[in-house]
């Protein structure tokens, strides 16, 4: 008997497939995966960032590179300066404290006798020993500056000063000559290296240049770092173009100016200063702390006063450094000073800004 096939039975039946049919299933479905994979690359590249391109700077050499103006360090509060009164830093060689007082009248020597007796009077006053100087002679001189037609020594903190001695009315074969970088704050005044090329003689000079503060009896300090050259033949002075000084003063370079750059006496030779110095005398502070005093004179000539500066400066070195009490005890002095002073102060900074028209 043949049995008769349920529903059920029917439905539990596998469905057998040729072997052609499930060849081309397995196409299809491996077809429809590519497609999909392509179309997630696609996506993919879109919105993929772009690759950052970093460029590699090298490293720059110190001669090669541009000099870039240091940025000035922000003023210190109160409680920082009591903290530094007395402390210096161990780059200092030198302490100037300085004044600008009133051209009126110093070009008579009883002006200055009457200034040097003040002076004694008020060093009694503070206790400080002043060790008067008789019978000194006035010192001659010549002051001149130069500098590029758009003041680009000036605008980078730089200096480059020339002074010619003179004995009676003659000018001296040899003239001193000093560059230096001068600003607010050590470290920019230590970015450039102002030493000559190195077959020239020089003297290094870094001081702390102690100037009137804002109100008479305060003070703030500008840093200068000087190389000082002590015997340049006059006829030698720099010519009309850049490049003299750059043979002198090698860093000069680092400014990036062509080399046939204009350089000539600030103002004009009409500008040259004539400066008389007369020293006082030497004030005592402390141990090993002795300071020069003397007044010097500008004029534009014999009978002219422009300003006058009165200023006392003594050398740092590893015995006096840390004579905190003797520093702290200058700097006392320094203000009292301009309060004794104050009707002969002049309105200023320095006789540098004075020549160039601009404050330090």
């Amino acid at each position: 008997m043949i049995k008769k096939t349920t529903k059920k039975t029917m439905a539990k039946k596998p469905i057998v497939k040729s072997h052609a049919s499930k060849k081309a299933a397995i196409k299809n479905v491996v077809v429809k995966k590519r497609r999909v994979q392509k179309g997630a690359a696609k996506k993919a590249v879109a919105k993929k960032p772009a690759k950052r391109v970093v460029k590699k700077v090298a490293p720059a050499t110190p001669l090669s590179a541009k000099f870039i103006v240091q940025p000035v360090a922000p003023e210190l509060s109160k409680k920082e300066k009591k903290k530094r009164v007395g402390k210096l830093h161990k780059s200092v060689t030198n302490r100037e404290f300085k004044i600008l007082i009133k051209p009126l009248g110093l070009d008579r020597r009883n002006r200055i006798d009457e200034l040097s007796t003040k002076l004694m009077i008020f060093c009694k006053k503070q206790g400080v020993h002043f060790a008067h100087l008789d019978n000194v002679t006035t010192g001659l001189r010549t002051v001149y500056f130069f500098d590029t037609p758009n003041e680009d020594l000036r605008n980078h903190n730089l200096i480059l000063r020339v002074r010619e001695s003179r004995e009676d009315v003659w000018i001296d074969d040899w003239c001193e000559v000093t560059f230096k970088c001068r600003a607010r704050d050590v470290g920019a005044s230590l970015a450039f290296n102002t030493l000559p090329s190195g077959k020239a003689k020089s003297r290094a000079r870094f001081k702390e240049e102690i100037l009137r503060g804002d109100a008479i009896g305060s003070q703030r300090q500008i840093y200068s770092n000087n190389a000082i050259l002590d015997a340049v033949p006059v006829d030698e002075i720099f010519s009309h173009s850049l490049s003299s000084a750059m043979m002198m003063f090698p860093t000069l370079n680092k400014l990036g100016l062509p080399k046939n750059t204009p350089l000539d006496v600030v103002g004009g030779t009409k500008n040259k200063i004539l400066e008389a110095c007369l020293p006082l005398g030497n004030l005592v502070f402390g141990a090993g702390v002795q300071a020069h005093c003397e007044v010097a004179i500008w004029m534009r000539s014999v009978g002219e006063p422009i300003v006058g500066e009165l200023a006392f400066s003594y050398h740092v070195n590893d015995k006096n450094r840390k004579e905190a009490k003797a520093h702290k005890r200058a700097d006392k002095f320094f203000n009292a000073l301009q309060i004794e002073f104050a009707n002969w102060i002049e309105v200023g900074s320095t006789k540098t800004a004075l020549v160039y028209g601009k404050p330090e």
